[in-house]
């Protein structure tokens, strides 16, 4: 009784080590701290569950201990900066199939109606994530196109297929000792993990990631429930109702709805947006190196093109270079930039850019017409005024950065191709746009030479 005790004190310790690491996380300057309060607190729990009486021996758990260190040190050291959508798209889906392990496990304790009804949960729930998830992977990794797969009768099969696994899930729960009904269970989940994913494209891909990431804290929160685990409970509804703020976040930051994301099969239709025509105005290094150098105030909005050119430190350098000629330099971050949650903060904070200087697009587009200079590093939806300005555009009414109203614009791209949504952008042809063609690590590395 007294282990027990003890377990369970090590446990409230850890979800309020949880709640306050969480906490942090929902500011740039404090993040780093709140993930290792997070990680103390997971440490914690980890420990106290190892002296619970029902864990399996420790020679299984020093195994998989190892195991999981080596894989996981490997992934971390290999995975570039431009890979962590897929990786966090991974690891949403070995927790929700984490889940559906928990879940299964938990038959070979005596159940009750309540417990199989959590461990139907978690099954569900984990099989979904799980292979939604590895979907999800696949198409950031452009292992299966980006582009949303319809079909005629989609949403009849999706019905039928929901309708299943309700009977199913019925059934499992009258009749637990019963393989075939487990199996099947976990067969319909992953067919519905892959069939709610595969209609939704590679634009609202961010807004996927977070769903999942909301999913696999409700799977755990689930099987929890399973296996009467409260720090896996706790963890588990953080971990659901933080994703889930984060996905209407960003639903927001779209002007969409979280039914639209997941059922409109955005992306098949945006052929339908007005055809843009006009005559860009390239622009030499040198010639944009004049006109930064006599710039009082620069704004600067990444994409996922920085992101793929790697180019963060050699923007943190014409920052620096920028300021030490009297410039402002600022950055502006829209939600959805990218194709995880804050892949431009994680960018940057791996340059050391300072927080501060990271504006919200409602802090910055206010300013936009005072800077001289906009710079846009491989971003293109999230700066397309077609979304102000055309009533046929997909994107229209999507709230952008108005980088358009800047003195001078810098369009750092390798060519005209339209960005992840498909949607040809008005921004390359206003009077006050100047493409800068390339590389964008090359081309700000030719602008810090000009300087230099």
């Amino acid at each position: 009784m007294a282990g027990m005790l003890l377990i369970n004190l090590a446990y409230a310790l850890a979800a309020v080590l949880f709640i306050f690491g969480l906490k942090m996380l929902s500011s740039p300057a404090t993040a780093r701290r709140g993930n290792l309060v997070s990680g103390v607190g997971m440490l914690i729990a980890v420990v106290a569950t190892l002296f619970h009486a029902q864990v399996i021996t420790w020679q299984e758990i020093a195994i998989g201990g190892v195991a999981g260190t080596v894989v996981g040190v490997y992934a971390a050291r290999r995975v570039a900066m431009t890979g962590m959508p897929e990786m966090v798209a991974l690891f949403n889906g070995f927790g929700g199939l984490a889940s559906l392990l928990v879940g299964w496990a938990a038959l070979f304790a005596p159940t009750d109606t309540f417990t199989l009804t959590t461990i139907a949960l978690s099954i569900l729930i984990g099989g979904v994530t799980f292979t939604g998830s590895v979907v999800a992977w696949a198409k950031l990794s452009e292992i299966i196109s980006g582009k949303p797969t319809l079909f005629a009768g989609q949403r009849v099969v999706n019905a039928l297929l929901l309708a299943a696994i309700v009977v199913t899930s019925v059934l499992f729960c009258l009749h637990p000792q019963s393989t075939a009904w487990l199996i099947l269970l976990i067969v319909l989940s992953f067919l519905l993990g892959v069939m709610a994913v595969i209609p939704i494209g590679g634009a609202d891909m961010p807004v996927v990631i977070s769903l999942l990431n909301s999913y696999s804290g409700l799977a755990a929160c689930a099987a929890g429930f399973a296996i009467s685990n409260m720090i896996l409970i706790v963890a588990g509804a953080l971990v659901g109702a933080s994703g889930i703020i984060l996905t209407q976040i960003m639903c927001k930051a779209m002007n969409r709805s979280l039914a639209n994301v997941l059922f409109s099969g955005f992306g098949a239709v945006t052929a339908g947006g007005e055809k843009i025509e006009g005559e860009t105005r390239p622009i030499t290094h040198e010639d944009a190196y004049y006109i930064l150098e006599a710039a009082s105030s620069v704004v600067i909005v990444p994409g996922y093109g920085m992101a793929v050119a790697q180019a963060q430190h050699a923007v943190k350098e014409l920052q620096q270079l920028l300021e030490k000629n009297g410039a402002e330099v600022v950055y502006a971050i829209h939600p959805v930039a990218g194709r995880m949650p804050g892949h431009m903060n994680v960018l940057l904070a791996e340059a050391d850019v300072s927080y501060d200087l990271l504006l919200e697009m409602d802090e910055i587009n206010p300013r936009l017409e005072n800077f001289d200079v906009a710079i846009v590093i491989g971003a293109n939806d999230v700066v397309n005024p077609a979304a102000r300005e055309s009533k046929t555009s997909p994107i229209y009414g999507m709230p952008i950065i108005d980088v358009d109203k800047a003195r001078t614009v810098f369009v750092l791209k390798r060519s005209m191709a339209s960005g992840f949504a498909g949607i040809d952008n008005p921004l390359f042809f206003k009077p006050n746009t100047r493409m800068l063609f390339g590389d964008a690590k090359e081309s700000i590395t030719q602008l810090i030479r000009q300087f230099k």
